[in-house]
């Protein structure tokens, strides 16, 4: 047994070494307290940093940023009216509504820049295109010579004579000066394809006269226009996959523009195509027979009285009765529309068509002889409820 001295001795060294454990311990247990508060601390500085560099900064630079701006050149017409007294504010305004520039600031931005000259913008029509710079803008709105002098609007299937006379009418261009600009075709800019050639690639729309514009550079922003629409069309490659060369279809269109209408138009480019590739299918003859391309070799407007001799007599190529296959060219200049159903026509098999109502343009697709026939008596008996001639 122990003397008391020696076991109190052993007590306090069993203290003593135990101790810095329960110190330890304690220590450990004060550590994993902090490490809620640390994680805590350590996310928030995340996502205030996160707001500051997503939120914060993108509207500090905005707030010291140029405003947006077009690179330019643009593309496309845009026909802007300046009114007068507008202010720079206002026009900055409705030129970023019409999509000629990219904001409003730009072009204010811009005017500024060039307050004394921007204070002499006349009131006017001017030609601007759709996303300009800004400056460009402003460019084009100081220089009194861009101001539009007059429009000319050339409507959808007119040839190229019929044209010329509508410029003449419409413009202070005299009638010869634009016949000898019509007959420079290589200055035209006509593609080759067109053999020089401009009927078909005179694009119908409404024009506008400068004071710098000659009888040629109008005639070429014609060609320039109908190019624009050929690129919007992928054309020579929709052409290629229709399995067609790019005139051919442009002759088509012409034909489609001169016998229809709206959404009849794909139809009638089905029904040429069906008689191209098929020769001889369903009661035809292998031929077109369309009266169009007989009143164009009659050099004589579109006509519901073509009669019977006239189709079997005219000596044309471009008489489709007497010759199979194709005109030699487009008979007319079509628009966007008929271009299009050329070139994407609705799918069908149908050989004849029959406009049975000539006041609404209402049209009847047959895929047989005998069904036409029927369509032709409907048109017959409409004519002679009319009193007129068909």
């Amino acid at each position: 047994m122990s003397d008391p001295q020696s076991l109190g001795e052993s007590l306090a060294r069993l203290d003593d070494h135990s101790a810095p454990k329960r110190a330890g311990r304690r220590r450990k247990r004060r550590l994993s307290g902090c490490v809620p508060m640390l994680v805590f601390i350590a996310v928030a500085v995340v996502l205030i940093a996160a707001a500051g560099n997503y939120v914060v900064r993108p509207w500090f630079e905005d707030l010291f940023a140029d405003p947006e701006d077009y690179p330019g050149p643009g593309e496309g017409e845009v026909m802007f009216v300046v009114e007068s007294g507008q202010t720079i504010q206002s026009m900055g305004d409705e030129l970023e509504d019409l999509n000629v520039v990219a904001s409003s600031e730009a072009f204010v931005d811009a005017a500024e820049e060039r307050d004394e000259e921007t204070r002499g913008i006349q009131a006017g029509t001017y030609l601007l295109m759709e996303e300009m710079k800004a400056s460009d803008v402003v460019e084009v709105l100081i220089d009194p010579g861009n101001l539009a002098q007059a429009t000319v609007t050339i409507p959808e299937g007119l040839r190229a004579v019929d044209i010329i006379d509508r410029l003449a009418a419409g413009t202070d261009f005299p009638k010869k000066q634009l016949q000898r600009a019509l007959a420079d075709t290589e200055a035209l800019g006509l593609p080759a394809y067109a053999r020089g050639n401009p009927e078909g690639y005179l694009f119908p729309a409404t024009y506008t006269i400068r004071p710098d514009d000659t009888a040629a550079s109008l005639l070429r922003s014609m060609v320039e226009r109908w190019e624009q629409a050929a690129g919007d069309l992928d054309f020579e490659s929709a052409a290629a996959e229709l399995g067609y060369r790019p005139h051919e279809v442009m002759t088509v269109a012409a034909l489609v523009q001169a016998e229809g209408r709206g959404r009849d138009m794909s139809k009638i480019a089905r029904v040429i195509y069906n008689r191209l590739e098929n020769p001889g299918t369903a009661g035809q003859i292998g031929r077109l027979q369309i009266d169009a391309t007989v009143d164009y070799a009659l050099n004589r407007p579109l006509t519901v009285g073509l009669t019977q001799e006239e189709r079997e007599n005219t000596q044309s190529p471009y008489n489709t009765f007497l010759h199979a296959g194709l005109p030699p060219g487009p008979i007319g200049n079509p628009g966007e529309e008929a271009i299009r159903a050329a070139l994407k026509p609705t799918a069908g098999d149908w050989y004849y068509y029959v406009t049975v109502n000539l006041r609404t343009g209402k049209t009847k697709f047959a895929e047989s002889y005998a069904e036409f026939q029927q369509y032709q008596a409907e048109l017959r008996d409409y004519c002679a409820t009319q009193s007129r001639a068909c």
